[in-house]
């Protein structure tokens, strides 16, 4: 009896996502038009003559800004270094980012060490440097100062890391992506994580005025498809916050080989270590755990397979011709050597080396491999080092932009070298994305931080307007000058993204205000939802869900279509009136005629958002008008327990009857770069509703996140869930699922564990319903959360 219904809940939850629940889900979809307001799109460019020497002398006229290919209006201009600059006597800021997830003790010692020299000569009146570890939590160790000494007394000491950014290797070879390596669980964790920290570190810094300057010096790390999305979306964030980051390889030149293979005929790959045995848990004593039937997960389709052409080599002076299909040729020991020639199609030529160390200053060109004929390669060419400080990667032909062998929007992140070490990928790209240049393949780490240094003013600010475009989506952006032999630096493109208070400043923001404000109740009801999910210590990620009636929308001619629009305000107030989060929103609907309008109105819309909130008990109002004397004033109770992140907690609890197949991480980037945390699980996307009023027939389901420390142990325990249904008239029980073990939601390397489920709904009479839902531990540690729904 206890465990029979939870048997036939698996098997409805996973066997029953089918392609036609899905289809049935977008047939039923809101035909929602969402766009945001014009805005000055900004873009500091760097530009450099052949010799790596800064070219200052440009004026308006020299520059081009392309989005997506087309050639945009200059609005705005100025040059950074020029005293006649507004900002010419701004203060410069930069920030020395210590990944210590990726890097030895080794290679943390000769960074330190080489951080501590750079800090005696880069601060000043106007140069302000902050320290920061990644050491598994983003921790800000000494704020912006111009002391020196007191920055060197930070620096000093190696730290230990909670996450690692090391492939340990376990990972299988089944269902690997050619073209893409296969990392274990606590690499990409650890991988993700970073990207996470560096995202948080750029948010911090959108106060702080002018160009921001990261130093991230770190050891590497690979990407997959699983951290894809997080790239995207720390990209767009830097450029966002106007930060450039720029990556150090501290393992210097005893980097090892790179982990692919190039060949006729073969894209990128990494080898993978055999399939390893995998060995359930013991059951935990006193307690029988049934496991839960899994939804296989679904891979995206593989890249295609590139040609096999090989990179030319480059050499840094002097440089050797690119190897048609030989090796190139080595640098030279002065700066300012030619590029290396391309290799022949189908070539299959290996790195140049390194340049030597002359005094030459001109980074290496990298040589083209050879034709497009089949088989032939077209990858850029290994770059040589740069004479005394290190091989600085400054030109941008070398990656190729908009390359996305996975077919989802990451247009503003550009590809990397193949002939670089698989491990600099990210750091390419982080680098190219947002204007900033990576230091490789030197042990003069504090030669190269001194070549970043003197990026900081010499650059200029470009603006246009750009065209009007769906919320999420991003546009690529390139920067030409009009002058011979120069190369231009700037990021890689821009997303229009939501923001967090999109009605500040403006009327209809006072407007909505004193409604919440006032004793007027609103004259459209609607239901409203607010689970939350903890983001960090004491700090929740709420999700707004409601299901807004349309019948009341009205629709003016504008620009031929019928438009119309509902703005939005959420205040989330303490019992002392002192407001612990705020947002607001604009939503448009543009539809081309009264049909479509007739559709739209025929439902109610599906409204969500997001925002953080700090552990507390909070009352929640939400105002919402389309203009006129129509108005919606929703008000809810929301509690936060205090949650350190050290202890076992489980999150709220979304229903959600809107539930879409998803290739884990893949496809989510417009929905990252927008800060809108999507709720998945177990393939399967869950999208929270705002009315917890379902039909027996609805294909409906429970998210949830279990968050257990404890799971980062050499001996981890079980996880387990348990499910009751209760008659709120009866007070009987309905249903009872037993002990679920959580095995197949349990992330490796990962505290967080999301878990999906079904909630048996068919089993159900029309009625009131409350779901009790415990979730517990093989130690003995439980919570229990609740939440109440109808069966029409």
């Amino acid at each position: 009896m206890r465990f029979h219904t939870i048997s036939l809940i698996g098997a409805a939850l996973f066997l029953s996502w089918s392609v036609a629940h899905s289809q049935q889900a977008e047939q039923t979809a809101v035909p929602t038009v969402i766009r945001t307001e014009t805005k000055l799109v900004l873009v500091d460019a760097v530009v450099t003559d052949k010799k790596g020497n800064y070219v200052s002398d440009l004026t308006q006229k020299d520059f081009k800004v392309q989005e997506d290919g087309k050639d945009q209006t200059i609005k705005t201009f100025s040059f950074e270094a020029d005293p006649a600059s507004p900002t010419s006597n701004q203060k410069h800021y930069l920030v020395l980012f210590f990944d210590n997830a990726s890097a030895s003790y080794a290679e943390q010692m000769q960074a330190r060490q080489a951080a501590q020299k750079f800090v005696d000569s880069n601060t000043g009146p106007n140069k302000y440097i902050a320290v920061v570890n990644f050491s598994g939590t983003l921790q800000i160790a000494q704020n912006f100062t111009n002391d020196a000494e007191r920055l060197k007394a930070v620096i000093s000491g190696v730290k230990m890391s909670t996450v690692t950014t090391v492939d340990d290797g376990s990972a299988p070879s089944i269902g690997a992506v050619p073209g893409m390596p296969n990392l274990s669980d606590a690499a990409t964790f650890g991988i993700r994580s970073v990207l996470l920290g560096l995202r948080s570190l750029a948010k911090r810094l959108e106060g702080v005025p002018g160009r921001k300057t990261l130093v991230m010096l770190t050891s590497g790390f690979p990407l997959n498809t699983e951290v894809r999305a997080e790239l995207t979306a720390t990209i767009d964030t830097c450029n966002k916050a106007n930060v450039a980051v720029y990556p150090i390889d501290i393992r210097g030149l005893v980097a090892p080989a790179p982990m692919m293979q190039q060949g006729p005929g073969r894209g990128i790959i990494r080898e993978d270590p055999p399939l390893a045995l995998q060995h359930s848990p013991a059951p935990a004593q006193g307690r029988s755990l049934v496991h839960l039937a899994s939804f296989v997960n679904s891979f995206a389709p593989p890249e295609q397979a590139r040609g096999g052409g090989g990179a030319g080599g480059g050499g840094a002076g002097g440089g050797g011709a690119g190897g048609g299909g030989g090796a190139g040729g080595a640098g030279g020991s002065r700066g300012g050597g030619a590029p290396g020639g391309g290799g022949n199609p189908g070539g299959g030529g290996s790195r140049g080396a390194p340049g030597g160390t002359g005094g030459g200053t001109a980074p290496g060109s990298g040589g083209r491999g050879g034709g497009t004929a089949p088989g032939g390669g077209t990858a850029p060419g290994g770059s040589g080092a740069r004479g005394g400080g290190g091989g600085v990667v400054t030109n941008p032909s070398m990656m190729n932009r908009n390359i996305n062998p996975m077919n989802i929007p990451r247009t503003i992140v550009p590809t990397f070298p193949p002939s670089v070490d698989l491990n600099q990928s990210a750091l390419f790209m982080l680098a190219e994305g947002t204007g900033g240049f990576v230091i490789i393949n030197t042990n003069d780490l504090a030669g190269g931080m001194e070549k970043i240094a003197r990026d900081q003013n010499q650059y200029y600010i470009v603006g246009f307007t750009p065209q009007e475009s769906a919320e999420g989506s991003c546009h690529t952006l390139h920067v030409k000058v009009d002058r011979g032999g120069t190369t231009v630096r700037s990021r890689s493109g821009y997303c229009n993204v939501r923001q967090v208070d999109v009605l500040a400043g403006k009327p209809v923001e006072t407007e909505l205000e004193a409604i919440a404000a006032g004793g007027a109740t609103g004259n459209i009801a609607a239901p409203l939802q607010l689970p939350f999910f903890y983001a960090s210590a004491n700090v929740a990620r709420v999700n707004v869900a409601m299901e807004i009636p349309t019948n009341t929308f009205k629709f003016q001619k504008v620009k031929g279509k019928l438009h119309s629009e509902m703005n939005v305000l959420g205040v989330a107030s303490k019992a002392d009136g002192s407001v612990g989060a705020k947002f607001s929103d604009t939503v448009k609907f543009d539809f081309e005629n009264k049909k479509d309008v007739e559709e739209f109105t025929s439902k109610p819309l599906h409204y969500e958002n997001q925002f953080d909130i700090a552990s507390g008990k909070y009352t929640v109002k939400v105002v919402f008008s389309n203009g006129g004397e129509n108005f919606g004033k929703l008000e809810k109770p929301l509690t936060i327990e205090p949650y350190d992140g050290k202890q076992f907690a489980v999150s709220g609890l979304a229903l959600s009857n809107s539930l879409h197949p998803t290739d884990a991480d893949s496809g989510l980037d417009a929905v990252l770069v927008e800060d809108r945390v999507p709720l998945v699980a177990v393939g399967m996307q869950f999208i929270p509703s705002g009315s917890y009023r379902f039909k027996p027939s609805d294909l409906t389901g429970i998210y949830l996140e279990i968050y257990d420390p404890a799971l980062l142990d050499e001996k981890p325990p079980q996880v387990a869930v348990q499910l009751k249904v209760v008659d709120l008239k009866t007070g009987e029980q309905k249903i009872d699922s037993g002990l679920v073990d959580m095995a197949k939601y349990i992330r490796k390397g990962s505290p967080v564990v999301p878990v999906g489920l079904r909630l048996p709904t068919k089993d159900l009479v029309a009625g009131a319903y409350r779901l009790d839902l415990v979730g517990l531990d093989s130690t003995g540690k439980s919570v229990i959360r609740t939440a109440e729904f109808n069966i029409e």
